[in-house]
């Protein structure tokens, strides 16, 4: 049993009880994360007015005089500032969701992993609120300004806050989730899935992805896009920066000195001194493995070598002479040359007794054959 095997099942069940256990842990991590973002809704419920004050800023300032948004619905001004609530409480119950994901997975991880959940759930966090900031400062003044001056001046430009908020809420989560490149590409790096010269070598592919997520994930403008597809590509190259200091600061990826359980089937690796790994092996035990495979690669090769077809010709060509044969035939007087022509299949201990006489009826021939010339009352 390896390592992480050993870290993951000590004190565990197993079985049905071990995912039945799982089942329970990950339905109390699910209601604390519920329960958690159920509180901050209550919190932020009276100053739901002002969230959407505060959101809606980067598009105010570039409205025309005497202009506001508006809401075609009849219900929205009551549930476009709950929804907004709403998000607001996921978006700040961000830390405590990803802590419960990272300690619900932290059972099936090593030791040395396991001392990663604090930085990585420290670094996740900070990198998405980064994204929100950057789209909230950086992205939604330069699209608002583009998007209310391309259009003709005869119309008004007043977006419905049922659509803002989608877009805003969509930006949000968007720029929030593409930042945490550097987080994914040093956990590849670190647990050896990748190395830093593969990633370098698929930059060119990381760029391609990541104007191809700024083209999906912004609005229609150039501009937009660049602005997505550019931090991404330079968080990869960070991602890559960093792998490469961890990886020179501890001697390789975590998963390096861990050995996979054998497997039952394969054969036993050998140590230094030529027998299993861990035991002093020798000459005698790797000929004996040698002679043990040996025959079962022949087998394997004979059966891959039968020819069906000429088995099955063969079978048919006796079928017919034996159908051909006449019933006076002189080989039906010998049983002894009737049986070397066509010799009876192997058969079970039931058919033992038919054996038998088959014998003794060939042994006598034999006999009758050896005393021509003496009577036949005497025989």
């Amino acid at each position: 049993m390896n390592q992480r095997n050993a870290d993951a099942t000590t004190d565990e069940p197993s079985g049905l009880a071990g995912f039945v256990s799982h089942l329970v842990e990950l339905r109390n991590r699910l209601i604390k994360s519920v329960a958690v973002v159920f509180v901050l809704f209550l919190a932020l419920f009276p100053f739901r007015n002002e969230l959407f004050r505060l959101l809606s800023e980067p598009l105010s300032r570039y409205l025309p005089e005497d202009t506001a948004m508006i809401a075609v619905q009849v219900a929205s001004t009551f549930f476009i500032p709950l929804k907004l609530a709403g998000f607001t409480a996921l978006f700040l119950a961000i830390p405590f969701l990803l802590y419960q994901l990272w300690a619900f997975i932290a059972p099936g991880l090593y030791r040395h992993e396991r001392r990663l959940i604090v930085p990585l759930v420290l670094s996740s966090t900070v990198l998405f609120y980064v994204g929100a900031a950057f789209a909230y400062f950086a992205v939604f003044p330069i699209v608002f300004g583009f998007l209310a001056g391309v259009g003709p001046a005869e119309v008004s430009f007043a977006p419905d806050i049922n659509e803002y908020l989608s877009f805003t809420i969509t930006m949000f989560f968007a720029f929030g989730f593409v930042f945490e490149v550097p987080v994914a590409t040093v956990l590849l790096i670190l647990i050896g899935v990748v190395t830093p010269d593969q990633l370098a070598e698929k930059r060119r592919y990381a760029i391609l992805v990541a104007f191809i997520l700024g083209a999906i994930l912004t609005p229609p403008d150039i501009l937009s896009q660049f602005m997505m597809a550019i931090p991404v590509w330079l968080l990869y190259e960070l991602g890559i920066v960093i792998g490469r200091m961890l990886l020179r600061r501890q001697g390789g990826p975590m998963l390096a000195d861990d050995e996979p359980d054998p497997d039952p089937g394969s054969p036993v690796p050998s140590g230094p001194t030529g027998g299993p790994s861990g035991s002093s092996g020798s000459p005698a035990t790797a000929s004996a493995a040698t002679a043990a495979a040996t025959p079962r690669q022949h087998e394997t090769e004979k059966d891959e070598d039968f020819d069906f077809d000429r088995a099955f010709e063969e079978i048919e060509r006796e079928q017919q002479s034996l159908d051909e044969t006449p019933p006076g035939d002189d080989r039906q007087d010998d049983p002894q040359e009737h049986f070397q022509e066509h010799p009876a299949p192997e058969q079970g201990p039931e058919t033992e007794p038919d054996d038998d006489r088959q014998r003794k009826l060939s042994e006598d021939g034999e006999a009758d054959r050896e005393r021509p010339g003496e009577p036949p009352e005497r025989r």
